[in-house]
């Protein structure tokens, strides 16, 4: 098994650049690219216009997630794919095809924006709608009664 992307060899400054340009093309009023402290791009926050009003989204990506599963397949991906700037390429182009693929959708008019980023919309407390999720038990057991 082969990781999707893994032999990109563009750069994430250009993906990222490629990923502004679907989103304004589909509503983004506006897009901020955040960095780390080592300057590598860690995260876009743009916003769009929603029926409930403007709802600021948070799209981060992984790359050390990235790295662990190129190391993993290590007999099936070559070791020079197996770095962190190249994990960094490969996260970004793998968010931009989600991002296209997302899109499509939204033109079908199956979906609203909205629906496609909730758990990256950020709250008033600055955190996503899926960091609160994952904070809490929202999710029953399947297998116990609600009465117990």
């Amino acid at each position: 098994m082969a990781l999707l992307n893994y032999t990109t060899q563009i750069e994430a400054a250009k993906t990222v650049g490629q990923i502004h340009g679907i989103l304004v093309a589909h509503g983004a009023r506006s897009i901020l690219t955040n960095y780390d402290s080592d300057g590598h791009i860690e995260s876009l926050s743009f916003e769009v216009e929603t029926p409930q009003g403007v709802a600021s989204i948070r799209l981060p990506v992984n790359p050390t997630a990235v790295l662990k599963v190129l190391t993993r397949y290590e007999n099936h991906i070559p070791r020079h794919y197996q770095n962190k700037e190249q994990a960094i390429r490969i996260a970004w182009r793998i968010v931009k095809d989600w991002v296209e693929a997302q899109m499509a959708i939204l033109e079908t008019e199956m979906v609203k924006m909205e629906q496609i980023f909730l758990p990256y919309i950020v709250t008033g407390g600055g955190q996503t709608l899926f960091q609160i999720f994952e904070g809490r038990k929202m999710l029953t057991d399947g297998n116990k009664k609600e009465n117990e």
